[in-house]
């Protein structure tokens, strides 16, 4: 079976390029998922390597796994210490009146029967923080980087529409579906550092669908 492209590779960790619309685990309608490819990617070594964070199943980009239960560990209290790097591009449906700033939003679950569950900016929430700046601007859309220092669930997409008050491009729950097939978000970078050794250091291309829009590497 094949697999996405790796980006970096040693014998604790990997980072491969997930692609936009893939699942990390699989839905409960059934389907493909990153989980049908961890076989593949073994790699010679006797483990399956486990993801240690999560993207949404509309993000491409960069996602750590690690190859034994110690690096596991390790790697998710780097990210729990905020102590990784990340960075994210992103397509607004709009260019924002401002070029750059900061988003801190503390955000909360909400769900219904009706609409599903979201994420909404709550004084009661978890802390968020999002610095963003616009790199690029065609046919009235914006290409933004996002450093986000948290890594709370949908933080980008609700900081976009909440904060930025602009939402990403295809973002079907914060935005519109229209105008793209997915929710124009990639993990560009990811850095994560490490005792005694050389940080894991990963870049991610931006995926077609960017460049169709117009969009080059940033």
């Amino acid at each position: 079976m094949s697999h996405p492209p790796i980006l970096f590779e040693d014998a604790e960790a990997l980072v491969i390029d997930k692609p936009g619309g893939l699942p990390i685990e699989t839905p409960r309608k059934g389907g493909a998922s990153l989980g049908d490819q961890l076989e593949a990617l073994k790699l010679g070594f006797h483990f399956a390597p486990v993801p240690v964070h999560r993207l949404d199943t509309d993000t491409s980009g960069c996602l750590l796994l690690a190859r034994n239960a110690r690096a596991l560990k390790r790697f998710a209290r780097a990210f729990e210490e905020r102590s990784v790097g990340k960075r994210y591009l992103g397509v607004l449906a709009a260019v924002p009146a401002r070029t750059e700033g900061t988003v801190e939003l503390a955000l909360a679950k909400i769900s219904s029967e009706a609409a599903g569950w979201r994420m909404i900016p709550a004084r009661k929430g978890k802390p968020s923080v999002t610095h963003w700046r616009v790199v690029d601007e065609r046919e009235g859309r914006a290409l933004v980087e996002f450093l986000p220092e948290t890594g709370r669930t949908h933080q980008i997409r609700v900081h976009a529409a909440s904060g930025i008050r602009v939402p990403l491009l295809g973002d079907p729950v914060y935005g519109s579906a229209k105008g793209a097939r997915r929710t124009m978000l990639h993990a560009a970078g990811l850095e994560v550092p490490r005792a005694g050794k050389a940080a894991i250091v990963a870049v991610a291309p931006l995926p077609a669908d960017f460049a169709a829009l117009g969009f080059g590497d940033a």
